[in-house]
């Protein structure tokens, strides 16, 4: 366990330093704390954009049900691919020629103010209970490794998020966030490696998966899934590629850059959706009893299967290697929202406040930081919240609050980006009538309802859950959405006070920002300070060699490090090719 210890302790002194070495790049502006100034390189917006999708809920909550039910949880991440695979198309370079610095001020660009202010406050809140899921998942895995108090852990591992996000703001969250997708990409790889050759190959992984590799158990009616999957890609359509989420995006430094971006996290997302759930899988078979392995954490005690793995058929220090891989995921996402929170309380709240004050940029800099931080602290209480309840499995956790609490604020943020003519009221209306669609297929047309208007009959705890999701989204899509659709007909031009700046948000968002070779001194510097960063994880893994362990696993840390030097070398041999010039690019 002290080598466990010994590489966690690592990985939290190299995050901290990433904190250090970008925080004077992004303490020269509110533009640079917030989204980098949008200057960002493809491949670290790209890694963000992927990084914002993934958090430890995948190794915990997905990994969970993977072990359960099989191939069905990898419909929710190929979902992803395809939402990300639309944003490369129309989506991800539209949201950079916004040419502002945070999501709310699109909105007002697109829907004036008085909806800039309803989003804001909304979208906060709801950031706080998406974070808190997150690092409740990563609570419960934490826990689980050092049989600590599940509070504790999630109180001390928030406050190390809140340290980073702070400390650099967008161009420290961004960078952590490469080193994070490296992070996950060798310990995935690694493990779905060494699963592979443990369970004997894919062909008897699925074959002898104990309840059927494809529908998993307690499934009568397959045709849930087919309409589960169908309406999760409607959902994570929306759910990636609306102008809350455009922050990812608006730290590119061009139209190209975004576009890129787009479709790196398409592919790693692709490949992810497969090698993530390798080890689960094949643990189903390996490990049968790994559910009951953990009693202490209740319902989410399948919710600890990666553990279990890594545990019995890793090399000694993979626990470790594992538990940094999902700080790194939810670091990722939860700095991001920390970060985003305070850049839309400063612009959109705070700023219109004091417009007629005096107040520097650095003012509004130190407010952004002390919101980050207050921020940090709502999310643990949040967090704490959701560790208090035992029997909700965090897959079933993660989906109740995606569909029933942010599907109702996105419609509008989605369809705004492509409907152009809508009443003053239309999006804040429309997220209302979406609460109360949440509330009626949760109270009312409940799953067993439906079933009834079917002819099925009693349906399984799972089925249930399965079509409780699907006929939530699908209520939203013909309610939700077709109301905001409806309030396109009330339109009338007249009436409309913030027609001049709509028509111009749509000629912006259909001209693209090039580049040519400016910003090149900061091209070469995100180049020579992440190549270097990499390259110290890269020592960090190559010392893991040293850890008691066969000669197989030896080689898998050696190969590991391997791979992570060449990224790095190739960072810093690029910085000082690139020759820099500096040129000024407006917004």
């Amino acid at each position: 366990m002290i080598y466990d210890y010994a590489v966690i302790f690592g990985y939290f002194v190299l995050i901290v330093a990433i904190g250090f070495v970008f925080q004077k790049m992004a303490n020269r502006s509110t533009s640079d704390y917030f989204r980098g100034g949008g200057k960002m390189l493809w491949w670290m917006v790209g890694s963000t954009a992927f990084m914002t999708q993934f958090s430890a809920w995948t190794f915990t909550g997905a990994a969970g049900k993977a072990f359960s039910d099989g191939f069905a949880v990898t419909l929710v991440f190929l979902a992803n691919t395809a939402a990300y695979f639309c944003s490369y198309l129309y989506f991800s370079h539209r949201f950079r020629q916004m040419r502002v610095d945070t999501p709310t001020e699109g909105i007002r660009r697109r829907f004036g103010h008085q909806n800039e202010q309803f989003f804001s406050w909304a979208l906060i809140a709801f950031s706080f209970i998406n974070a808190g899921v997150w690092l409740n998942a990563l609570g419960v895995f934490s826990s689980a490794v050092f049989d600590s108090d599940l509070n504790m852990t999630i109180v001390v591992t928030g406050l190390a998020v809140l340290l980073v996000s702070v400390i650099s703001g967008a161009w420290g969250v961004v960078a952590s966030d490469f080193l994070q997708t490296l992070v996950v990409a060798v310990v995935s790889v690694a493990c779905a490696v060494v699963a592979l050759v443990a369970v004997g190959g894919p062909t008897r992984m699925v074959t002898e998966f104990p309840s059927g590799f494809i529908m998993g158990p307690d499934m009568n009616y397959p045709l849930l899934l087919v309409c589960s999957f169908v309406f999760f890609v409607v959902k994570q359509l929306q759910s990636i590629n609306n102008m809350q989420d455009s922050y990812r995006f608006l730290n590119a430094k061009d139209t190209d850059n975004s576009r890129k971006a787009a479709l790196l996290a398409m592919v790693l997302m692709g490949v992810g959706s497969i090698i993530w759930f390798i080890p689960p899988w094949a643990s189903a078979i390996l490990y049968p009893e790994a559910a009951t392995l953990y009693p202490q954490l209740g319902g989410k005690a399948a919710d600890a299967v990666y553990l279990v793995f890594a545990k019995n058929a890793m090399p000694v220090g993979t626990v470790g290697l594992l538990l940094a891989g999902l700080f790194a995921a939810t670091m990722s996402s939860m700095d991001s929202a920390l970060n985003r929170n305070s850049g839309i309380f400063v612009r959109s709240i705070y700023q219109p406040l004091v417009k007629d004050s005096d107040k520097s940029d650095a003012h509004f800099l130190k407010v952004g930081k002390i919101i980050g931080f207050i921020s940090g602290l709502l999310v643990i209480l949040v967090a704490l919240f959701f560790s208090s309840l035992k029997e909700m499995s965090l897959f079933e956790l993660m989906m109740s609050v995606s569909t029933m609490i942010q599907v109702p604020l996105l419609i509008p943020l989605f369809f705004g980006m492509l409907i152009k003519r809508t009443p003053s009221w239309s999006p804040w209306a429309t997220v209302i009538v979406g609460m109360f669609v949440s509330w009626l297929m949760s109270n009312v047309i409940t799953p067993d309802i439906i079933a009834n208007w079917f002819g099925m009959e009693e349906l399984t705890r799972r089925e249930a859950s399965e079509l409780k999701i699907a006929a939530t989204i699908a209520g939203h899509l013909v309610l939700t959405t077709g109301f905001f659709f409806a309030t396109a007909l009330l339109y009338r031009e007249e009436n409309d006070t913030h027609k001049e700046e709509t028509d111009k948000f749509f000629v912006d968002i259909e001209t693209p920002i090039i580049s040519d070779n400016q910003y090149d001194e900061v091209d070469a510097e995100q180049r020579r300070k992440l190549g270097s960063m990499v390259k110290c994880m890269s020592i960090g893994l190559l010392a893991m060699v040293a850890i008691p362990n066969p000669l197989w696993g030896r080689a898998v840390f050696l190969m590991c490090a391997l791979a992570i030097y060449v990224v790095g070398w190739a960072l810093t041999k690029s910085a000082i090719k690139k020759a820099p010039k500096m040129t000024v690019l407006t917004r």
